[in-house]
């Protein structure tokens, strides 16, 4: 009778299997977990190894064959060819004096914190605004934006997309100007999608004024926002760490000003300006600074508590 039994469930797992269907008590791989799982890697990217890289990539290859003379930061999962985390893509990019990225939008955010140079500024939607060392600026979806350095120094930054999430959820459209550029530009000193390094300082100094002198503070950066991004500021004073804790969002930090370690499930990395560092969801993490710190956390936060799905906890 066993025997039997074997027989014709196998020929009704051919049956079933023969119409793209699986059957729910035999799964190859389970659909459900008690937790996240742990897919993406922790991982740093130094900025002293990518700027001579970026540099290299300036003398060989212009903006006639890159609109954008960037390099992303994949995730060295296995598998994985573009994400940096789960749902946001981070790259490095230089623009060279006299040069234009020319105009272009697209479905995915975007947004960009300004590492080194002066004299570039960017258009969004006819708004013209600098961009200086220390600040962050927004690209929201389906805006038209561009780039231009207008100075003597040559100018890097690090740019971060929802590019996955939108890879994920498949509502991607990319349009590049007819034109090439938008014909109507309004020059402005200040504008919402800019936040100024200066202003930053000033919100980080009174929330530290409000907790006391040795604890990590923590701003958002606002009232502008990304519907899919969230943007903290995160000082930490030398010598000083953030508690360990873990959330189901996934973030990437980038180094504003500072050195110091990451400990992200028991493995430490080092850190230190400009370098970038991936923190997948759900991983007990903590930052410790050797030297006076500041870090740009992105993170998918916003997706997450639309759904319900945010959760955070000590770790």
């Amino acid at each position: 009778m066993a025997a039997d039994r074997d027989t014709a469930l196998e020929a009704l797992y051919r049956d079933f299997a023969g119409l793209n269907m699986e059957g729910g008590w035999h799964r190859r791989f389970p659909a459900l977990w008690p937790e996240p799982r742990r897919n993406f890697l922790p991982h740093v990217w130094h900025y002293a190894d990518v700027k001579p890289i970026l540099d290299r990539a300036g003398e060989l290859v212009d903006t006639q064959q890159a609109e954008r003379r960037n390099l992303t930061m994949f995730n060295p999962v296995e598998g994985n060819i573009y994400s940096t985390v789960r749902t946001i893509v981070a790259a490095y990019q230089m623009i060279k004096p006299g040069e234009t990225a020319r105009a272009h939008r697209h479905t995915p955010n975007a947004l960009r914190l300004i590492l080194e140079g002066r004299g570039t500024s960017t258009v969004v939607n006819g708004k013209q605004v600098e961009m200086r060392p220390g600040d962050v600026l927004l690209t929201p979806s389906w805006a038209w934006h561009s780039h231009a350095n207008d100075g003597a120094e040559q100018c890097y930054w690090m740019d971060f997309l929802d590019v996955p999430l939108v890879h994920l959820l498949e509502p991607m459209f990319y349009e590049p100007h007819p034109d090439g550029l938008e014909a109507q530009v309004e020059k402005l000193d200040e504008a919402p999608i800019a936040f100024r390094w200066e202003e930053t300082q000033a919100r980080l100094d009174a929330e530290q004024t409000r907790i006391g002198s040795d604890a990590p503070v923590t701003v958002e950066l606002g009232p502008a926002r990304l519907d899919t991004i969230a943007l903290h500021m995160l000082r930490i004073a030398a010598g000083k760490a953030t508690e360990p804790s873990r959330t189901t969002a996934n973030a990437i930090y980038a180094v504003v000003r500072g050195s110091g370690t990451a400990r992200i499930d028991g493995e430490t990395l080092p850190w230190s300006f400009g370098d970038t560092i991936a923190v997948p969801a759900w991983r007990a993490h903590s930052l410790h600074a050797d030297t006076a710190s500041v870090l740009l956390r992105v993170s998918d936060e916003p997706v997450m508590r639309a759904f319900g799905w945010l959760r955070s906890e000590p770790a």
